[in-house]
């Protein structure tokens, strides 16, 4: 169930191809990450509205089955995916906000103020899926560098996890 999920994920993800997705079969389940705060955005915020409807990768942002979530990425680096408990949707890790740099912090696309006023800030469970890519989350934060100061800081910590 979790790979067809995965294959189907790789088909919308821009950024992502299905070989890169693919999950190996072991006999653990996947961590859970207890209490993780989320919090919810939508592009229409203030401070959204020059980025449109796109994430950080440059694709939409999605709220289908699988939507798309903000994180710090030296923390949950782009492409992460995850679900959350008693939730059937997938997320995907592709879009980043100063406010989350330094935090175990995700933020929930939501499409509309109303969505995103009713999620509120929630504890929620999470369930990795698949880790995100360190060095994908580096090339596309290091042209950015000179934009501001939390992408630098998201910097500094992704190059000391680089191995």
């Amino acid at each position: 169930m979790i790979q067809t999920t995965l294959l189907c994920l790789a088909a919308l993800c821009g950024f992502a191809s299905a070989k890169e997705l693919s999950l190996k079969t072991t006999s653990t389940a996947p961590p859970v990450v207890q209490a993780v705060r989320t919090t919810a955005y939508t592009h229409t915020e203030s401070d959204h509205i020059k980025y449109g409807p796109r994430s950080a990768v440059g694709t939409p942002l999605r709220s289908g089955t699988v939507r798309s979530a903000a994180a710090d990425w030296s923390v949950f680096p782009v492409g992460t995916v995850f679900q959350i408990q008693s939730d059937p949707s997938v997320y995907v890790i592709d879009d980043y906000g100063s406010a989350l740099v330094g935090t175990r912090t995700i933020d929930i696309y939501q499409p509309t103020t109303n969505q995103m006023n009713l999620w509120g800030t929630r504890n929620v469970n999470i369930r990795i899926l698949k880790w995100g890519s360190v060095t994908k989350s580096l090339a596309i934060l290091g042209p950015r560098a000179s934009k501001a100061p939390h992408i630098r800081e998201m910097i500094g910590r992704l190059r000391g996890q680089e191995s």
